[in-house]
This record gives C-alpha cells, structure tokens and sequence, in this order.
C-alpha cells in the first residue's frame, strides 16, 4: 500500500500510520529526522515546498546557484559541526570571510569594530559620537523594551542614528521604536569607542578581538548541505515528501493522534504517535483540530513574519567586489544587502563570471513582492550601479526568488503572545517544536539544528530539555559542552 491512498469527494482519505510525522524539510526538521534514522527510529518528513532546505535551500538558473541569505556554517556547537562534516565530507569547503557595511560611500568591517567607526568617520565626528555614547551612559542601567532603546543606552543616539536606524528599519519594515530590545540582545556586541579613539590617537595599545576569518561552506551551496541529509534520513527509510503541506493536527486528550497532509489538491490522514515541528509557530498552533482556546489562536494570530525577494543578477565581471556581502545601509537604495555567490563558492557560478544577489526585505503584498521579475531585476541592477558597486552594462541577466516567512518579527505583541502558546503547548505529551520558525526566534542554522536535537531527543526520551533557552550565549556554550557527551550516547542507533 502507498503512504497516500486515493482522495475522495474533497475529504481526507486514510492514509498509512506514521510513527513520527516531521513537519518541515528545512534545517531544523532534516536534522530531526537524521536523530531519529540514527536513534533506528521510523518517521515520515512532509515539506511543503518543491525542495528541501527552507531558506537555506540552493535555487538553481541557467548553470547558477543562489544562496537565499548568505548562511555560513559556523558553530561553537561540536555536535553540529560533527553533524557537518559527516554528512558531507570534502565537500564542505573552507572559506575566508569578508563582510563589510557600505555607507556614505565608505565600507566599513561587519559586525562594527570601535576602531573602524573611528578611523572611517574621522576624529571630529567621532568625537561627536563619543560625547553622544558618554551621555547614554548616564541612563544605563535600566531594562530597555525596544530596539532603539537598547541601541541608544549602549551606543549612544548619534550612532544609532548614523549606523542602526536606516538597516534595521529596513529589515523590518517597522519604526526601531517597535521592536523589541531581544533582537538587539542577540544580534549586537558591545564596543568601547573611548578606547577606540585611544588607539587611534596611539595613547593604547590594544590587542582587538578579532572576528572569525573563516568558515565553513557547501561547494554547490548551503542546499547542498541539506540535499545530502534528506539522501541519508531515505537511506535510513524515513522517506522526505515535497510538495506536502500538514494541514490540520487532530488531538485528544493532550496527544497529536493525527495529522492531515495536503498533496496536489488530495488530503490524506494519517495516524501518528508523535509530532516533530519546524513549521511556522503561527500555522502549528492554528492547524490545530479541536481548535486551540480563543486567548491562545488570538495570540497565534498576533504573530508576524517578514518575507525576502532575493534579486540575482548574472554579470561578467569575475569580481565587483571581494565580499562574500555587503550591508547597504545608503538610505537611498531599497535593497538591504548584496551577496557575492562567487565569494562563496567558484562551483556556484561559470568561470569569468558571477552572480550576485540582492536582498529586498518586505512583507508579501508589498509592491516590491508583487514587482514583476523584469523590473525588479532593472530596479536591483540600477541600485547597485547608482552606488558604484557594478558595471550595469556587464550585467547579461537575473531572475528573482520569493522566500516567504523569512524572519519572525520581533514586534511589541510579539513576547507576550510567544509565552502564551508556549505554555499551551507545552499540554501535548507527543509533540515537540523548534527551529527558527517553531520557536519564533531568529536563530542561525546552528541553533535550529540544535534545538531540533534538543527536541527530538525529548519526544524519544522524555529528556527535559528546554529548547527555548537555546539563544544566549553563556547557554550556548554551556550546552554544547554539557549535552555532547550525552549526545554520543543516544544518538547510536
């Protein structure tokens, strides 16, 4: 019997029983998956999209690969970066790292050093920005609630204004003023420009930390990583459907007893005995058969998600610039960052040429999601030759990729509404969520796959751990010492 059987009259049909149903085919749910074919488990992975990866996927064009986002592969985690290189061997290659800020015709190193704001503004209006972070320094001390908050008691307002306001808002199509201060928490480290401006002035000596110079990166790109995970998880025979969207979760008495699964406009049932979930945190919840109480659907709902159209243009200049990205904080153009794919990887584009690709952050429905393909390839070309980054007329072709739901929005419903459903779910006995999009936190590829062992480990073992915490990083190191050991044990099927 195959696992979907034939649809009749718009219901769902009976379908085969799934031990584990994986929902997602992204990084979190493969490696779910990889715990469970490891652990000799059986499962089934549903992905709703044509491949799999999520945003981490590799789209493909005329002999062109596209990586959705720039995803390095990095880690502190020595599970994951085992996981790596197992799954991939050589073909995970080591690459120098380059990313800068492009602003006011100036490029400056990413993340900001102290030492580069000064040297690249120059002493008079860094001086500025130092009286500005000193003044801040008074008001330190209390609990910010919001991005700009947060930014402006570390840094001063004048820096946020010159280096923060202009990207971020990008990113997020909403005022710094509405987001919340976990964002900044995560993704901004601390630096002394009163130390920075000594060393300039060489009135200290300094050893500055420098950033990583390497990582690590898939030769035909970050879905590659992914495509040789979904060969094994099939090896181990938990089989990966694509093209199949969970629908409905159907529960009784604190279990997941089924789920409904849409395929090509036919819905199949099929019993389960436990849910592993990377899906969306909003549709998990709302997929829900009996409904979940009215508070908790309205908090799902509260939920929001920003989406990216990435804009690749095929150009014969080998190099327009070294970087694997640039950040585009130049008020004057809309894209919010260019990826360099050569500068990832020569496999990934033809020789003498390159692919670049250029990140619109919106929501779906905005006029740039909506831009029809043709003019949104003349809109990223021209940007980027209005900021001299390319020769616009090497530029032969492009094409553009929408990425749905590709960031979960830190907004201010956004905490209150996540502790809801966390607690509500927190009720099923046979169901475990994680990853980006499972846990509405805007964690690396690193972190997802870590809690996606996290959790699956939990569903197999009733081990306790809390997934949720993967995101400071005292726990970050602390974990991946703490649970390795325990790792090599229960992953030995």
């Amino acid at each position: 019997m195959t696992l979907d059987m034939e649809f009749r009259a718009g219901e769902a049909t009976p379908g085969n029983p799934v031990e584990t149903a994986i929902l997602g085919g992204g990084p979190a749910g493969l490696t779910a998956a990889y715990v469970l074919a490891r652990r000799g488990r059986r499962g089934v992975v549903f992905e709703a999209g044509k491949q799999v990866g999520g945003i981490a996927r590799t789209e493909r064009r005329n002999g062109y690969r596209f990586d959705l986002g720039g995803h390095r592969f990095f880690t502190k985690l020595a599970p994951v970066q085992r996981l790596w290189e197992e799954v991939l061997g050589e073909e995970l290659l080591k690459r120098p790292r380059l990313s800068r800020i492009f602003f006011d015709g100036k490029y400056l190193s990413y993340p900001l050093t102290s030492k580069d704001v000064v040297s690249r503004l120059g002493i008079v209006e860094s001086t500025r920005c130092a009286l500005s972070y000193m003044w801040a320094l008074r008001k330190r001390g209390g609990n910010p609630e919001t991005f700009e908050e947060w930014v402006t008691s570390r840094f001063g307002v004048r820096l946020y204004e010159t280096f923060f306001r202009t990207y971020t808002e990008k990113v997020w199509g909403i005022p710094g003023s509405e987001i919340r201060a976990q964002w900044a928490a995560q993704r901004i480290k601390d630096f002394s420009l009163f130390m920075a401006m000594l060393s300039i002035l060489k009135l200290r000596r300094r050893t500055v930390t420098t950033l990583i110079e390497e990582f690590h990166y898939p030769r035909l790109g970050p879905g590659q990583m992914w495509e040789a995970f979904e060969e094994r998880v099939e090896e181990a025979r938990i089989p990966v459907l694509k093209r199949h969207r969970a629908e409905t979760l159907r529960h009784r008495d604190g279990r997941i007893t089924s789920i409904v699964v849409e395929s090509d406009g036919a819905r199949t049932e099929h019993i389960v005995d436990g849910v592993l979930s990377s899906i969306p945190l909003r549709e998990l919840v709302l997929s829900l058969e009996p409904a979940a109480p009215p508070h908790v659907t309205a908090a799902a709902r509260k939920l929001q998600y920003r989406s990216l159209c990435l804009v690749s243009l095929m150009t014969t200049e080998a190099e327009p610039f070294p970087d694997n990205w640039i950040y585009l904080h130049d008020p004057g153009v809309r894209a919010g960052r260019v990826q360099n794919f050569g500068a990832w990887s020569e496999s990934m584009v033809k020789p003498g040429t390159t692919c670049l690709g250029v990140e619109y952050f919106c929501f779906e429905g905005d006029d740039i999601w909506e831009m029809p393909e043709a003019e949104a390839v003349a809109l990223a070309r021209d940007e980027l030759a209005r900021i001299g980054l390319i020769d616009p007329s090497k530029v032969f072709d492009g094409t553009k990729t929408y990425v749905p739901k590709a960031y979960p929005v830190y907004d201010s419903p956004y905490e209150d509404a996540v502790a809801v459903l966390r607690e509500y779910l927190a009720g099923f006995t046979n169901l475990q969520t994680f990853g980006r999009n499972g846990l509405h936190r805007y964690n690396n590829q690193d972190h997802s796959m870590w809690t996606a062992i996290l959790g699956t480990l939990n569903l197999l073992d009733d081990a306790g751990h809390d997934v949720w915490s993967v995101n400071t990083e005292a726990e970050y190191h602390e974990e991946g010492e703490a649970v390795e050991e325990l790792l090599d044990l229960q992953l030995v099927s």
